[in-house]
């Protein structure tokens, strides 16, 4: 069975290349446009990874990350921050609120980020 993704992105050209790349990768796919729907998402289905940008409307992904840090640590699913945001504060407060990895956008390829993934399952 393949390992389910949720994506996180408000920026829809992103989001489908990413659910694209993962797709092609063998995994299992659903999105959310911000946090808020993330979190509505995760009450239907348990992802086992979760790829979180943070500047997003409405729910951003450290307020995410507030709220998700709260559900049972057997039940929470692996979160990589996949952001533009660089600043050493940002990157320090989203591992304190649970992050398991900081990935930036700008530096990444595709198969930069299907690796991180790949990784971050094992």
């Amino acid at each position: 069975m393949s390992k389910k993704i949720l994506i996180v992105e408000d920026e829809p050209t992103l989001r489908e290349a990413f659910e694209l790349i993962l797709k092609r990768n063998g995994y299992s796919v659903a999105t959310a446009i911000d946090g808020g729907v993330a979190l509505e998402s995760i009450k239907d289905s348990s992802p086992d990874l979760i790829l979180l940008d943070l500047l997003m409307p409405n729910v951003d992904g450290l307020e995410f990350l507030k709220v998700y840090s709260k559900t049972d640590p057997s039940k929470r699913a692996k979160v990589i921050v996949f952001s533009n945001i660089d600043t050493p504060a940002k990157i320090k407060q989203a591992f304190t609120l649970g992050a398991d990895r900081y990935f930036v956008k700008a530096w990444a390829t595709p198969k930069d980020l299907v690796r991180l993934i790949e990784d971050t399952l094992k």
